[in-house]
Parts: C-alpha cells; structure tokens; sequence
C-alpha cells in the first residue's frame, strides 16, 4: 500500500502525518512551529519526521501546506510572513536529507482540495474554499484539481462607504475589530463583538448586519467569477457560526454555501492528497 508524509505547517503549530492511499492517518505528531531562524525551522521539519519514526523506504512523497507563497515546481518557499522567515529552500532540503519529493502548496489550496476530494465538494465539479479567520483566504479546485489563478483573493479591494478597503480588512476576525472601530465601538477581538450580539446590544446589531452584506458582497464576487457549485466555510470564526452561519445562507440562497466537512484536519488530508495526486 502506498504511503506519504502529509505536512500542515502552520504559524503557531507543525503538524505531520502518515497516510495511506485509503487515506487512513496511521501516525501523527505536532509540534509548536519553530519561528525566527530559517536553520532552526528546517531542523525542526528534520527532527518532527524523524520523531515520526516511520520506515521511510515505504514513503512515496511528501505533500504540505504552508501559510505563504510557494514555487510549485521546486518546493521553494517565498515568504512565510507569520513564520517570520523568507526564502527557505524546503523542497531541496527534504530531497538532500530524506530522498524525498516535496509537493507543495499554500495552506488554503489544499486544505480545498481536501474538501473536493474527500470532503463536502466530493459530488461536485467545481469547489471554492473560504476561510474566515485571523485573515480571509479562499481556494478553487475544478475537478479535484487545483486551478493556479486564485491567489490572495482576500485582499480584493471593494468600495464601503465612499473609500476602498480589502476584503480581509473588514471581514476576517480581525476585520472585525476594525468593522467595530469604523462605527466607534471598541473592541479586542471578534468573539467580544459577537458576546455583545447575544446580548442584542443594538450598536453590535448594527455592525453585524453590516458584516454580512460585507461577506455578501464578497461570496458574490465568488460566484461571478469562478461559478462554483458548492462554497465550503471553515475557519475560527465558525466557532460562532450558531450566531451567523443560517443569516450569511440566506442572503446568499443561491450559492449552496456549507460548513467544512474537515476542521483542523484539512490541511494534513489535502497535503496527503496532494502528494497522492503527484506519485
């Protein structure tokens, strides 16, 4: 049976997996992502793998997702901004230390392909992924593949109020502390606004309604341009989608929007996929 080393690197944790082509996790480890120092970082990927300890002459490929802007072709990694490092040459390193290929992509491209693959867009042809939380970022696959021309789609500019924001400005968890501070409400995080929802205070109304035409705006803009037939949500903001998920649906009757079928686990499985894919 074949296997791959599923990576999900992200800015606060490093996770990998082995995974077999029935796409069954069968070791997994997480550690904290080292930050800082290019040389520190890559001897952590080298120390979680051999930790790992797996037979790695039964090992095909390694698939990752990463949170920054990657070369496909030589798995070379431009910028890792919450990271805070650049140009770190992880492909060449894997194939130097392990004799093993590295397939990569941002975090959001496979953590879509999850989702088309084995997810909730597995019945379907064309897939968008959105994820709304410290940021809002967004994917398609179109016949379980990854399509290369969505990049940064959260930082589209839009026109609120007479003056141009992007879209992660105002609608991403973060944004909505921005939201609040453009209406004069005060606040450190967007669990505190949606608290103050609960509590129907009538200015924290009001922004939330405005949120939504935002979110509105920017799901429609999804569907004008790439005609998915399903949107996939996650993110850390869904841990309030008790509060939101039902409204943002209905003002949004014809774009079959749904939660995740994956949470924490999109990133590994659609790095397992995404090394499957290639071997």
């Amino acid at each position: 049976m074949k296997k791959v080393l599923a990576f999900d690197i992200g800015g606060t944790n490093t996770r990998l997996a082995l995974v077999n082509e029935n796409f069954e996790i069968e070791k997994e480890l997480k550690y904290p992502t080292v930050r800082g120092s290019i040389e520190d970082f890559l001897g952590n990927i080298k120390k979680i793998i051999k930790d790992l300890d797996v037979d790695l002459s039964e090992v095909s490929a390694i698939g990752a997702g990463v949170p920054g802007v990657v070369n496909r072709e030589t798995g070379f990694i431009y910028t890792l901004p919450n990271v805070h490092i650049e140009n770190v040459a992880l492909g060449e390193f894997l194939m130097k230390e392990f004799n093993l290929p590295l397939y990569i992509r941002n975090d959001a491209e496979v953590a879509c392909l999850a989702e088309a693959v084995l997810g909730k867009g597995k019945n379907f042809d064309r897939v968008f992924f959105i994820t709304i939380s410290t940021g809002l970022g967004g994917a398609l696959c179109v016949d379980k593949l990854n399509q290369d021309y969505i990049t940064e789609i959260g930082h589209t500019h839009f026109n609120y109020h007479g003056e141009y924001y992007e879209y992660e400005y105002l609608a991403s968890g973060d944004g909505l502390v921005h939201l609040c501070k453009l209406h004069g409400l005060e606040i450190k995080s967007a669990k505190e606004l949606f608290d103050l929802i609960r509590a129907k205070d009538e200015k924290a109304l009001y922004i939330y309604k405005e949120w939504l035409t935002i979110l509105t705006d920017f799901i429609t803009m999804v569907q004008n341009s790439y005609e998915p037939d399903i949107i996939t949500v996650t993110g850390g903001v869904m841990k309030e989608k008790a509060i939101f998920f039902e409204d943002l649906c209905e003002l949004n009757p014809y774009s079959n929007l749904t939660e995740c079928h994956f949470s924490e686990g999109a990133g590994l499985m659609g790095a397992a996929v995404l090394a499957f894919q290639h071997i």
